[in-house]
């Protein structure tokens, strides 16, 4: 099933995948970032978007403190105000994750899809996996991106992250 150190270890992963992401972009000039490249959400800018908005939206969710954004709408259009809510909701997943309880993990968690509408009751570890890999597969998608533009964004595997150097 899961071992809640995982959701522990992935929220680290994410902090120091975007700190490492956003340091590559902001070499990037603002308007090579928000050039539409054909992505799902166009652009550099827009995929890093929604991954903020993906995490406000679960995060709300679970703190029962629902996120007043929309997918798909822009969060913060400048990117030096994106990466400052980027560096603080990093840290807020953070210190939830390392509160998480088995049990809580394990509880039938209800909630209603801001895409299709569909109230949905699934365990809260399902959910919580899911934000985790939604953060991944949009990293992917923005490596893909920067890497495109000639910029190099490093190695982007667990096993690489500081904590596990030397």
């Amino acid at each position: 099933m899961f071992d809640d150190s995982y959701y522990q270890l992935m929220a680290r992963y994410n902090q120091w995948m975007n700190a490492k992401l956003y340091g590559v972009c902001a070499e990037i000039p603002d308007r090579d970032r928000k050039k539409d490249a054909g992505a799902f959400f166009e652009s550099i800018h827009g995929t890093l978007n929604h991954l903020l908005f993906g995490d406000l939206a679960w995060m709300g969710r679970f703190e029962d403190r629902p996120s007043k954004h929309k997918i798909g709408n822009e969060i913060h259009s400048d990117f030096d105000e994106l990466r400052v809510a980027r560096e603080k909701k990093d840290l807020e997943i953070i210190d939830w994750a390392n509160g998480l309880s088995k049990e809580w993990l394990k509880t039938p968690f209800t909630y209603r899809s801001g895409i299709d509408g569909t109230t949905r009751c699934i365990p809260a570890w399902i959910l919580v996996t899911h934000m985790f890999n939604h953060q991944t597969h949009h990293r992917g998608q923005l490596t893909t991106l920067i890497k495109q533009l000639g910029y190099d964004p490093g190695v982007s595997d667990i096993p690489w992250m500081p904590e596990f150097e030397g």
